[in-house]
């Protein structure tokens, strides 16, 4: 059977195979509680009642995490503070006036600001003060921003809509707008390694921040500037060199969605001083969500519409683009989102809860987002 997460259930809850399970599908919890308090009175119906209990710790947990953690209100000051740096980093006004001005129209669209969150709460979940890696969260938000601009380009997937606006080269032309996508790219770079991005407690040259862990504390920083650089590198480099034949170009498209997140996370560790195996730990849940993520965008562009999205819907059948659903089906697309979930969110066992409620809250997001 496919497991349903409650989008706020801050535990997993183990579902052990039980009569109720043949029944429709899995109904949701509070189905679930409906069905199992009729049933309540016969005492033939053991499995029915351990069922009730699960799901009655599933709705306390539940609640709990409803109460505990704002996820709305978390996303909604992260982005703010993100906003500020991106706003911070690019200057209005300065020359060439026309560059910066698509720069900071692309940038300052909207958006959600997944990414830089997922680098700020995995620099938190290992111990660091999040201000250390709000460079990084910008500079993620900006290779971000510079993929979506180069993506609706004419010669790519030619959009013009993106984030609920016109998009760039729309706006700007799309001499512009290649510009500016490769302005934010090499800005992103520079905002990651220049000491004036960071708070003045943190040098990025000098040694590592104190991690109570002699391990992540012998680190050279350099090396963490360089494990951060490659990163980046990693992730925008793959094919640019070469003309890329059209599945190649999924092919990079898609791992590039996901290699974005990953460094996300990663260079949020690394920059709070995680060690080998926290790092290690989160990059595998990196690699769960950001697969998850794509999953989740090809049934998205198969059952909403552009209105709901903020970007052009049914894109993929019209460009008869290989995604989950066409290779898996729907339903199949659906249960590989739930399987991914819960092996992203079994990495955040061994981190303190409360540190690791937005990570928690950030798979869950991306599992269960409508747009």
């Amino acid at each position: 059977m496919a497991f349903h997460f409650h989008p706020l259930a801050s535990t997993r809850v183990h579902l052990s195979p039980i009569p109720f399970a043949a029944a429709a599908g899995a109904p949701s919890p509070s189905s679930s509680v409906a069905i199992v308090a009729h049933h309540h009175h016969h005492h033939h119906h053991h499995g029915r009642r351990r069922f009730s209990a699960i799901v009655a710790t599933a709705a306390a947990a539940s609640a709990a995490a409803t109460t505990e953690f704002d996820f709305k209100a978390y996303m909604g000051e992260r982005a703010v503070a993100v906003n500020r740096a991106l706003d911070a980093a690019i200057p209005a006004g300065e020359p060439p006036a026309a560059l910066h001005d698509a720069m900071r129209y692309a940038l300052l669209a909207g958006g959600k600001r997944v990414r830089p969150a997922l680098c700020l709460a995995a620099c938190a979940v290992v111990g660091g003060p999040e201000a250390w890696a709000m460079p990084a969260a910008a500079a993620v938000e900006m290779v971000h921003t510079m993929s979506l601009v180069h993506d609706d380009l004419p010669c790519m997937d030619d959009d013009d809509l993106r984030r609920g606006k016109p998009t760039c080269h729309v706006v700007y032309g799309e001499p512009i707008a290649v510009l500016a996508g490769d302005a934010l790219l090499s800005l992103s770079f520079h905002h990651m390694a220049s000491v004036g991005s960071y708070p003045p407690d943190v040098d990025p040259r000098s040694t590592p921040p104190a991690s109570s862990e002699p391990l992540a504390s012998s680190r050279a920083a350099s090396d963490r500037r360089t494990l951060v650089a490659g990163q980046v590198v990693d992730l925008e480099m793959t094919g640019t060199s070469e003309p890329v034949p059209l599945e190649r170009l999924e092919y990079i498209h898609l791992h590039k969605t996901a290699a974005l997140l990953e460094a996300s996370v990663v260079i949020g560790a690394i920059i709070g001083g995680g060690t080998d195996e926290q790092i290690e730990r989160l990059r595998k849940y990196a690699r769960s969500i950001g697969l998850l993520f794509q999953v989740v965008d090809d049934i998205l562009d198969v059952t909403k519409s552009s209105e709901e999205l903020g970007k052009t819907a049914g894109k993929d059948l019209a460009s008869d683009k290989t995604t989950y659903p066409k290779l898996l089906g729907l339903d199949k697309s659906r249960e590989f989102a739930e399987k991914l979930l819960s092996d992203a969110i079994e990495q955040l066992d061994c981190f303190d809860k409360e540190k690791a409620a937005p990570l928690l809250h950030l798979a869950n997001y991306i599992a269960h987002r409508q747009n």
